[in-house]
């Protein structure tokens, strides 16, 4: 499984875009379910950073892009980002779920 950290700084004055985009964002992907993949996004307390996870089945091809939803989300970001978001990618050693 692989698993990507994104952070990002929005500007303050495109809080409200981001955040009225990515609930249709999410609203999609619930819609669509794909499988193999979770994707999660945080915010935090500053009330401006945010972090979205990312995880992908071992074999699983991302399949986001293919949601309109998330490709207008993706595009909105270079508007809304105070500067280049920093990624980390993750390789799953164990985990656990109760």
């Amino acid at each position: 499984m692989t698993v990507l950290l994104v952070r990002s700084t929005v500007r303050p004055e495109f809080v409200a875009d981001l955040e009225a985009s990515r609930a249709k964002m999410f609203t999609a992907i619930e819609r669509e379910r794909p499988v193999g993949v979770r994707y999660a996004s945080y915010r935090l307390a500053d009330g401006v950073t945010y972090v979205a996870e990312l995880e992908i089945a071992e074999g699983v091809e991302n399949p986001l892009p293919g949601i309109e939803e998330f490709r207008e989300f993706q595009a909105g970001l270079k508007e809304w980002l105070a500067g280049p978001p920093s990624v980390e990618r993750f390789e799953v050693r164990a985990s656990y779920s109760g």
